[in-house]
């Protein structure tokens, strides 16, 4: 994973969420229920760490921003 700088979260509401689950599916299906939600950066590729279970991806999110297409 990425380092987080002080700057992706400098404003309120911003967050950065580092996922873990069992498999892509489940992964994939969390990060589009978040995005459903907030102003999301989007479903981002899941990643497998050699010799650790599961995977893991990282999603941005402003959750003060309705998602985009909300009125």
């Amino acid at each position: 994973m990425q380092l987080i700088d002080e700057q992706h979260i400098a404003e309120p509401g911003l967050v950065v969420l580092d996922i873990t689950a069992r498999d892509e599916d489940t992964i994939r299906a969390v990060m589009a229920a978040l995005e459903e939600r907030w102003a999301t950066s989007g479903v981002g590729p899941a990643r497998r760490d050699p010799g650790e279970p599961g995977v893991r991806a990282r999603i941005y999110a402003d959750v003060l921003r309705p998602r985009r297409d909300d009125p």
